[in-house]
């Protein structure tokens, strides 16, 4: 959601885009064709063929040479989003070409983390090794381009780590541009996220047997295809529940009517668009430590280091309204940070000078 909003916000301040992207499926989205001068899909190599012994997987499963033939054709700044999409930075045919590389969090930190909370041996092997693999390759390219970051800790990380000669930050592109929290008091404790990957799994585990295993609020989880694990475990309780495969609105729904947003994380992700949106549009929002490092969203949020510390701060604020002086505090953090108009001015202003 981050790249379509960006994409949106840079047509709206005059960029025409052409958009080069990989797909999973052979599906075309035809709403792109608003916002972009042209679309062209490329089919990723998502099985053995994108496997290399030098490479990330991230990486060589998008080296495509039809996308590198298709840039060629004008000599326009090329934007990529992520390290996936960086290969084209060590052909020497684009030398020459101006290149940006969007940064939504430092890749070998982040396979570290889910390699540490991957529940099988094979996963945690494959996150090794592509964390290995991206140390080496994110330090071979960190002066191939100019990077852009969304957390301060990645620029610091590349500049302390890779030398990294050319790195800024922008803020991430976002689909809430007004704060709607709701004053007074709403039903239940609410925790979401994709509920497929082992660390939002692992946050919510958590949450079911350290957080709410003695106190009796209500909790509420939902996400993307949780396992049959976390379905039988958030039944234990006669207070916990779970709701699976939300559509987008039955979950901004659930977002509002909400009392309390729990946002615990155990690997470092970059700025959390989930964190934002709980910040956006839902009522207090207890986080820990990791959530919200070097965010500057912290004065927002109620932290908790630990399972007892959650488990004081929601029996505190869960009899507690949340008020319009709470509300003006997000709105002053968040809404000229988070403008996406401003923040693509900012964007093309680097761009094209």
């Amino acid at each position: 959601m981050d790249i379509f909003h960006c994409i949106s916000a840079l047509q709206s301040v005059g960029i025409q885009i052409h958009l080069h992207c990989f797909r999973n499926e052979k599906i075309e989205q035809k709403s792109l064709q608003t916002y972009c001068a042209s679309v062209h899909y490329y089919d990723g190599k998502h099985d053995h063929k994108g496997f290399s012994t030098s490479l990330p997987f991230i990486v060589s499963s998008r080296k495509n040479e039809q996308l590198f033939e298709n840039l060629l054709k004008d000599n326009y700044p090329i934007l990529m989003e992520d390290i996936h999409c960086t290969y084209l930075l060590n052909d020497e045919r684009f030398s020459s070409r101006k290149c940006f590389v969007r940064l939504h969090y430092v890749g070998f930190n982040y396979y570290s983390a889910l390699q540490k909370s991957a529940a099988s041996f094979f996963k945690k092997l494959y996150y090794w090794n592509e964390s290995r693999l991206l140390k080496k390759y994110e330090k071979h390219i960190a002066q191939k381009a100019t990077f852009i970051v969304v957390k301060h800790a990645d620029k610091v990380t590349y500049q302390n780590e890779f030398t990294c000669p050319l790195i800024f930050e922008i803020d991430p592109f976002i689909s809430f541009q007004e704060v709607k929290s709701a004053e007074g008091m709403g039903s239940y404790c609410f925790f979401h996220g994709d509920l497929s990957i082992d660390a939002n799994e692992q946050a919510a585990i958590w949450l079911i047997k350290k957080v709410f295993n003695e106190i009796k609020v209500p909790l509420v989880i939902s996400g993307r295809n949780p396992s049959n694990k976390l379905i039988k475990l958030s039944h234990i309780n006669n207070h916990t529940c779970i709701v699976p495969n939300p559509s987008e609105r039955e979950l901004q729904d659930m977002i509002v009517k909400a009392h309390i947003q729990l946002v615990p994380s155990f690997i470092d992700t970059g700025l959390k668009i989930k964190l934002l949106n709980a910040l956006y549009n839902g009522r207090h929002c207890v986080v820990n430590d990791i959530a919200v490092a070097e965010s500057g969203l912290e004065s927002a949020c109620h932290i908790g280091a630990n399972a007892n510390a959650f488990k004081e701060i929601i029996v505190q604020l869960y009899h507690q309204p949340f008020t319009v002086d709470e509300i003006g505090l997000r709105e002053k953090l968040l809404l000229n940070r988070f403008d996406n108009r401003r923040n693509a001015l900012l964007l093309a202003k680097m761009i094209f000078g």
